[in-house]
């Protein structure tokens, strides 16, 4: 045979070549003879059937089917058809790929030899005259990492891009979901679209804040005024924390070993608390405790109130404290989940295209400012542009955070509040004592007349003397719990100041018309200013929505048409994302067990009042009634008498698990609840 009939291409697709994808014929069979095979074994299946046919039918029967013609030539046909077409072409099919994984991989073990960067003679050479510490190609191969690195970072960017453009274009417009995919969308505190003031038609500015949690951080972050004995700490209790880990994994792995059931999530979290006190204690004072047992106590005296400078004054290169801040210092601990987050942020802006012209990095405050363009004033800076506040926050920041937001809300009210009595003042002086100006003064002509004909009839209170809870501004305010006062939303009272802006600007219209007194003037002015005070200011986040750890506030402005900065930004974030934050991990997921939760004994159900195997007298004459039973049927009729009908569900759906005997390698099935597993 030549060597073109012989094709070794994966890609080659024929019915008669040997080894090709789809061929009957395989070279994996050594040329055996498979059409006699093939018509050896359909005939012995035809005739089985034949058999069959003439033992179990009448005689009359069989003449009128013609057996030894027409029958045995269609089965003959029928087998033909289906086995050596299915069967026997997926067999062929099945060697020959094997064939071609084993002759590639026998290639691949070749190449393997061959790829190298020297001959062997020169390795061995360069080996006994100065060793592998000498002559090594780990130079090499980090560059060709790097390079590696630097592309598949080129390419994911260029997926990440058109991953936006495609789901933008699909969703024809612009929301939250453009920024953060669905893996970090949890992470979003605020994001707020809005008409830009100057230009609003055509300009939108957008509010994105994203708070990664200290938890969820992958090099922790510090603060730079933390003290040494803190950090020491810390690094002690993830100490101990792994240790647990280690001996609840043994203890997992034994009881799986001795065929016990897993321990569930609460038992898990039970068998770390009684592992705490193997390793640690509360005796503060006891130099000989289990807190001191990696360091002594002695050492976390001499470090006391040790932070990130020494005094020059006292400052001693021998010192106890001295070498233990120096060794502290030299692991970097204090500096380096902040650096990691800038150096992150810095380096994904300029590989996207993102310059900056702008940037201050606070580094003590632990806070790093990055602008498009150094100019502030909107006015002078072009319609695609942004703004990055990257900031840690503690919970001790957060707190004073939070008193400050509380002063500013309340010195709002009370500005608004101001504003509304001047307006009032000028609105009940300018009424006109002789005529009906508004509801009020109906109510103050009308209200004798009601006390005398309705209220004393009926002896209701009038209702100038009813309690009145209601504003007319807002709804009544739902009454506080702790939740509320420690985390307070404001929401009511931003809603409350919202309705006073619209009713206040109503109510001068309505006054002063087309008239422009110097009073009408003064109030738009200070009106004006207040709605922009508090527009930025609720543009800002809720303190009380924060948790320590990392915010990351951005601004921006984009042209709504061409949305360039929007979608580089939704690159930047979830690069940035991906590369500092860890993720949120649901523990119950994590150790979620399919096993526990799939294998389901009770996989029939039945729905419904009543049985739904009960047939009315019409079903059970039907032929049509009677083929479906058929079809339908679980088992043999001659099996039916074996097996016992179970009782019908009525009502509900029974999903507790049904008991199993042992040994049993199948979970029980009900046979008569009318449903069949697929």
């Amino acid at each position: 045979m030549a060597s073109i009939d012989l094709p070794k291409s994966p890609n080659v697709f024929h019915p008669e070549k040997p080894s090709a994808v789809g061929s009957r014929n395989s070279l994996a069979q050594e040329y055996r003879d498979q059409q006699n095979e093939v018509n050896q074994l359909l005939e012995e299946e035809t005739n089985k059937v034949v058999h069959h046919l003439t033992s179990r039918l009448p005689k009359d029967v069989l003449e009128r089917l013609d057996v030894m013609g027409g029958v045995k030539e269609k089965l003959y046909n029928y087998f033909n058809q289906n086995y050596q077409n299915m069967f026997n072409r997926y067999m062929v099919t099945a060697e020959d790929e094997m064939v071609k994984k084993v002759r590639n991989y026998v290639d691949k073990e070749e190449t393997k030899v061959l790829a190298r960067y020297t001959p062997k003679e020169i390795a061995d050479l360069l080996d006994a005259v100065g060793g592998a510490d000498k002559f090594n190609t780990g130079e090499i191969e980090k560059s060709m990492v790097n390079m590696y690195g630097h592309l598949q970072g080129h390419i994911q960017r260029g997926v990440n891009e058109l991953e936006t453009h495609t789901n933008s274009i699909l969703r024809q417009k612009t929301d939250t979901g453009a920024f953060v995919r669905g893996e970090n969308a949890y992470s979003i505190v605020k994001c707020a679209f809005k008409d830009n003031l100057i230009k609003p038609k055509t300009v939108s500015d957008v509010k994105l804040s994203v708070n990664i949690l200290d938890s969820e951080l992958i090099s922790p972050i510090f603060h730079y005024q933390v003290t040494v004995e803190y950090l020491i700490k810390d690094l002690l209790s993830k100490h101990i924390i792994d240790n647990i880990d280690r001996v609840i994994e043994r203890l997992k792995d034994e009881r799986i070993d001795q065929g016990q059931e897993e321990l569930s999530d609460s038992e898990i979290i039970f068998s770390k608390i009684g592992q705490v006190e193997n390793y640690t204690d509360d005796k503060t004072d006891d130099p000989k405790s289990k807190r001191y047992a990696i360091i002594a106590k002695a050492i976390f005296e001499r470090i006391n109130d040790l932070r990130a400078e020494i005094d020059p004054a006292t400052f001693d290169q021998q010192n106890v404290r001295e070498n233990i801040k120096k060794i502290v210092d030299i692991e970097n601990i204090r500096n380096r989940g902040f650096n990691t987050a800038i150096n992150s942020i810095t380096s994904i802006l300029d590989t996207s295209k993102m310059g900056y012209q702008y940037i201050e990095n606070l580094k003590n405050a632990r806070e790093v400012l990055i602008r498009e363009y150094e100019d502030t004033d909107a006015a002078n800076l072009p319609d695609e542009r942004y703004q990055i506040r990257l900031r840690y926050f503690d919970n001790a920041q957060l707190i004073e955070e939070r008193k400050a937001y509380d002063v500013q809300i309340k010195n709002f009210e009370n500005e608004v509040q101001h504003l509304w009595d001047i307006l009032e003042i000028l609105y009940q002086d300018q009424k006109s004592p002789f005529r009906v100006n508004d509801f009020q003064d109906l109510a103050e002509k009308s209200k004798g007349k009601i006390r005398k004909r309705i209220k004393e009839k009926s002896g209701e209170p009038v209702y100038e003397n009813i309690a009145k809870t209601w504003d007319e501004i807002s709804l009544v305010k739902t009454g506080e719990t702790e939740v509320e006062r420690t985390n307070r939303t404001y929401i009511y009272e931003k809603d409350k100041i919202r309705q006073k802006f619209i009713i206040m600007r109503n109510r001068m219209k309505m006054m002063y018309g087309y008239q422009y007194p110097v009073e009408r003037r003064v109030m738009e002015d200070r009106l004006g200013f207040l709605e922009r005070e508090y527009f930025r200011f609720e543009y800002s986040i809720n303190p009380y929505h924060l948790n320590p750890g990392l915010l990351l506030d951005v601004d921006i402005t984009s042209i709504k048409r061409k949305k360039a900065t929007l979608d580089a930004m939704a690159n930047v974030l979830n690069e940035f994302l991906h590369g500092v934050s860890k993720g949120f991990a649901d523990a119950a997921f994590a150790s979620f067990s399919r096993r526990r939760s799939t294998v389901r004994e009770d996989i029939t159900q039945s729905f419904g009042g009543g049985d739904i195997n009960e047939k009315t007298p019409a079903q059970e004459a039907s032929p049509a009634s009677a083929y479906l039973d058929l079809i339908n049927s679980d088992s043999p009729v001659s099996t039916e008498a074996e097996t016992p009908a179970l009782p019908a569900k009525t009502g509900v759906v029974d999903a507790k698990p049904a008991a199993r005997k042992s040994g049993s390698k199948k979970p029980a099935r009900a046979k008569d609840d009318g449903l069949k597993e697929v």
